[in-house]
């Protein structure tokens, strides 16, 4: 169970980018996930990891003040939390430098550009609903380190942990149960972060 904190852009589903400052940024970061540790520990759970949502997650690739106001945020709640980042990303530099665990992120349903941040949902293409083509990339994903660029170029992305696809995009519970089988059948193991980062 994790959470997934972000900017207090409620009509626009958290997808829009707000001017903040780190402290705010950090502000809105402990309220959030302070709100969801308080329903887990009412019903005796436990939380694994922290995963910032859309404009603010996007942001972080290359932002080091919000990057950093993310990883304080985690350290101050719990440092024993696990931050999910894009692999080679200032998220994932910041977690690492204040001695968090970080968990590389790999997005089956959505585009990448050849710098590695995700094409914008604005663009047709951008989200990938072909089960076949969400499992052949996971695959390569996680086995080689890279995934085709929307221009045809290839990203490297290094080590990848888990995967994402978006509870909003079409058929994702199909998608999900598809790419499932799909890494089993390919002989990737599929288990909780937390046993192994």
């Amino acid at each position: 169970m994790g959470a997934h904190p972000g900017y207090p852009d409620v009509m626009g589903f958290g997808r829009r980018e707000m001017q903040l400052t780190s402290e705010e940024a950090k502000n809105y970061i402990i309220y959030q996930v302070s709100a969801l540790l308080g329903f887990v520990k009412i019903f005796g759970l436990s939380l694994q990891h922290v995963k910032p949502h859309g404009a603010m997650y996007n942001k972080a690739l290359k932002d080091r003040g919000l990057s950093r106001a993310i990883a304080e945020a985690v350290v101050e709640l719990n440092p024993s939390l696990i931050v999910f980042a894009p692999p080679k990303s200032r998220m994932a530099e910041a977690a690492a430098n204040a001695g968090l665990r970080v968990a590389f992120e790999f997005f089956a349903d959505r585009a990448y550009n050849s710098d590695g941040s995700l094409v914008s949902r604005k663009k047709a293409g951008s989200i990938i609903e072909e089960p076949d083509k969400i499992v052949r990339r996971a695959i390569r994903a996680i086995k080689e380190g890279v995934v085709e660029a929307f221009d045809g170029g290839v990203v490297e992305l290094g080590q990848v942990h888990t995967i994402c696809i978006h509870g909003d995009t079409p058929k994702a519970v199909k998608l999900a149960e598809a790419l499932k089988k799909g890494l089993i059948k390919a002989g990737i193991e599929i288990k909780s972060v937390s046993q192994f980062i």
